[in-house]
């Protein structure tokens, strides 16, 4: 967790949760939903910016009841392409790779599902990066899916999830 995080602990209700690297480039994206969220969330939705491990989303999520993830992901698709997952189903394989990160977002989800840790509603989205590279600036398809997430998060936050 970054040091401008909130605690990973959350009682909240709702939980937007933006995972990623602020100096990789497109792996940013997950984290600049999350700033967008946190600047113009309805009351009662809590935003924490997880930047280290995936696992960490285990403890994050650990005592909500509502939890939005957003992160990068590498599927393979055109950049810039937003994918919508919702928990109660499998994560399809494609979201398997791990990019920076030890464990893919699909990692976690499939772990937590195991140990009987996924929150009662896990839902999030995906945004395909293609600029990953250690200093990279985040590509203009990835700054133009930040926005379109953004949007589509806080629409989906204000009318109940």
């Amino acid at each position: 967790m970054s040091p401008e995080s909130e605690p990973a602990m959350c009682t909240a209700v709702k939980l937007v949760i933006g995972a990623g690297n602020r100096d990789r480039g497109d792996d940013a994206a997950g984290l600049a939903v999350a700033d967008r969220i946190r600047a113009a969330a309805p009351p009662g939705v809590r935003v924490v910016l997880l930047d280290g491990d995936q696992l960490g989303l285990l403890d994050a999520w650990a005592d909500a009841t509502e939890v939005y993830v957003v992160d990068a992901v590498c599927s393979g698709s055109p950049p810039g392409t937003v994918f919508r997952f919702d928990a109660a189903c499998p994560l399809p394989g494609r979201f398997g790779h791990r990019g920076t990160h030890t464990f893919s977002l699909a990692d976690v989800v499939e772990l937590a599902r195991a140990l009987g840790r996924l929150p009662p509603h896990l839902a999030g989205y995906g945004i395909e990066g293609n600029r990953f590279g250690v200093g990279a600036a985040p590509s203009p398809q990835t700054r133009d899916a930040v926005r379109k997430v953004a949007d589509l998060l806080l629409a989906e936050l204000r009318a109940g999830g």
